[in-house]
């Protein structure tokens, strides 16, 4: 064999061996192509039934009644009968004003009305001697008239000055402040010495605790849904049985009632103010907490339930993934009505039977091989109450 050959023999076997190296590799990976492992997720069927839909709405305890106390008279506090932040009842004397200039008021306008009964007095008896002699011609009947119309003039002074007794006394009286409700007062109260002016300065603030109202507010939709379904009125169911869930996930143990509707809608807001009444006799519900409302409405004739955490919000789309042909991964747009606990009504884009991912979504593309474990409704609730 010459040189030549040989050259021909080595360049020969060395195509030969990457040929076999490319075809190799092109063969690994397609059979990692072919062979895609299945993805595990878990899934339930989305559940029909009939259910009872409820509202929700975020309200603010507010009091039935609240007073801003301003005293009637002016004057220096000089003495305070309740503490700030206590509980206080309709007539129990909270604060005395400085009674002393209201008191020489009243002996003043005393005295005022004995002079002008005194002298009312002298004139109706002069007026009844010239009365008489008039009668016999003895004096001028002008004589008489005059002093009849003196008489009247001392009696409406005599008036007078009676009113202003009167007025005395009630300034007199009005110089201890109470309480015009039942209630609790604020701890911003003012302090002994300090200078109430008659109508203006606001001693305290007194609120009603038992009962209280709650204030929430309904959309335009919802309120004209309602009217809807109560014919014309709003349902009792939905009015009169209303439950509240305070700040901290606990329920508030007593119902509470629609007590009052707004005119009409807020133009700003769209929404008009609804205010419920609660009663209170635990003082648990103070003004200005906040709690949602829980109102009964309508029962869905079976309606399509799913989990809440299947539900996936993406570009302003709600989807959801579920269980396709041959286990294969595939992705809904869905349209969601109202919650129910951790459950949510379906309106569209489902069909009874269909099996909804509720685990294991974020490891999926549409199209993926699932290998899918299914789930009842019970075993949510289990999971969800650990």
């Amino acid at each position: 064999m010459n040189r030549n050959s040989g050259r021909r023999l080595w360049r020969f076997g060395l195509v030969f061996l990457l040929a076999a190296t490319i075809v190799a590799g092109c063969g690994s990976r397609q059979a990692g192509q072919q062979a895609p492992q299945a993805v595990e997720v878990k899934a339930m069927a989305v559940v029909q039934q009939d259910t009872p839909i409820t509202y929700e709405y975020v309200g603010q305890v507010q009091a039935k009644n609240e007073v801003k106390l301003q005293a009637k008279v002016s004057g220096n506090i000089v003495a305070k009968m309740v503490t700030g932040g206590g509980m206080v009842s309709q007539g129990q004397p909270l604060f005395q004003i400085d009674r002393r200039q209201y008191e020489a008021a009243v002996l003043s306008a005393k005295a005022q009305l004995a002079q002008s009964q005194a002298t009312l007095a002298n004139s109706r008896r002069d007026t009844e001697r010239y009365r008489q002699l008039a009668a016999q011609n003895a004096i001028a009947e002008q004589t008489y008239d005059t002093a009849e119309s003196a008489s009247q003039q001392y009696e409406a002074a005599a008036a007078a000055n009676d009113a202003n007794v009167q007025k005395a006394q009630a300034d007199l009286q009005d110089t201890l402040i109470v309480s015009p409700i039942d209630g609790r007062i604020d701890v911003n109260d003012l302090s002994l010495g300090s200078f109430v002016t008659a109508g203006s300065t606001v001693i305290a603030t007194i609120s009603s605790i038992d009962p209280v109202f709650v204030q929430f507010s309904i959309n335009e939709n919802e309120y004209l849904k309602m009217m809807q379904l109560g014919n014309g009125s709003l349902p009792g169911t939905w009015g009169s049985n209303l439950k509240l869930v305070l700040s901290n996930g606990t329920e508030y143990p007593l119902a509470g009632a629609v007590e009052q509707i707004d005119r009409g809608m807020d133009q700003n807001t769209g929404t008009i103010t609804v205010k419920a009444g609660f009663d209170n006799p635990q003082k648990t519900l103070l003004p200005g907490m906040f709690a949602r409302v829980i109102a009964q409405g309508e029962v869905r004739q079976n309606a399509m339930l799913i989990p809440q955490r299947a539900v996936q919000e993406l570009l302003g789309k709600t989807l959801v993934n579920v269980v396709g042909d041959g286990d294969k991964a595939e992705s809904r747009v869905v349209k969601m009505g109202p919650r129910i606990g951790n459950l949510w009504i379906v309106e569209e884009g489902l069909n009874p039977g269909d099996r909804v991912i509720i685990e294991g979504t974020t490891k999926i593309q549409p199209g993926a091989q699932l290998k899918v474990t299914m789930v009842g409704l019970n075993d949510l609730q289990s999971s969800a109450k650990q």
